[in-house]
């Protein structure tokens, strides 16, 4: 794939939060800002990002891209309606990307803690193979659980080797990702993330380590967690975006 086109990120944040309770989770305020503008000013501030398409409740469309261009998100594509899933948002979202875009990001609204460092591993890695993602290593013993005279039971243990938690940001060659929810909206299909619906089209997607750092804020205990880390936070991202300017310097 060329290096020479243009880089997208689409953040899904239709969602209403209902785990976390209360205020839309991505409109909750850390560290003075929103969650989602937290999440934002990462891809405001990377290089190698070109446009950044938001996809939210349809009421708060209009509000929503006016505040962030007035705080200074000067990359934004645009601001459009969500869907009533996840899925459905990223392929609005897709509709509106600049043709000479070729890689597009998707990332969670609610994930403020990503790295910029990941998210250049991403983008290599997509430009790199056609489609990546963030991941985990599971370090905890997994077992299947299983119903005994009525009560929950463990079962099997699952090889934790095998497994690993996806983060975000993922990343996908844009004709890739296209196809995969055209596909997806013809056949009807279904599917919790975008690695999902691209590997159901036969493409591999390739790992890249994620950090434990990148939490998503679903529980009160995510956000409690989120409070906690984020005077630390501070001082990484401001550490990255020094040592982001100088990569890009000798480029």
């Amino acid at each position: 794939m060329s290096s020479t086109g243009q880089v997208a990120v689409i953040i899904p944040a239709a969602g209403q939060g209902t785990r976390l309770g209360g205020h839309r989770k991505q409109f909750r305020v850390l560290g003075g800002k929103s969650v989602l503008l937290q999440t934002l000013l990462v891809f405001e501030r990377h290089a190698r990002v070109d446009h950044i398409v938001v996809a939210t409740p349809a009421d708060a469309v209009e509000p929503l891209a006016v505040e962030l261009r007035r705080v200074g998100i000067s990359k934004l594509q645009g601001v459009v309606a969500g869907g009533d899933s996840r899925q459905a948002s990223v392929h609005a979202a897709l509709r509106v990307l600049p043709e000479a875009v070729d890689v597009v990001l998707i990332h969670d609204a609610v994930r403020p803690f990503v790295r910029m460092s990941s998210v250049e591993q991403v983008i290599d890695e997509t430009r790199r193979s056609g489609a990546a993602s963030l991941a985990l290593p599971i370090t905890d013993t997994v077992r299947r659980i299983k119903a005994v005279d009525g009560q929950v039971c463990f079962g099997d243990t699952v090889p934790r080797e095998q497994l690993v938690r996806i983060q975000t940001p993922q990343g996908f060659r844009t004709s890739w990702l296209r196809e995969a929810h055209e596909k997806a909206e013809q056949e009807g299909w279904q599917a919790t993330d975008d690695v999902h619906l691209v590997q159901k089209m036969g493409h591999t997607v390739h790992a890249v380590p994620g950090a434990r750092m990148n939490l998503k804020i679903t529980t009160l205990e995510d956000w409690d967690e989120a409070l906690r880390y984020w005077p630390q936070w501070e001082h990484i991202l401001a550490r990255e975006e020094r040592e982001h300017i100088v990569g890009q310097e000798t480029r």
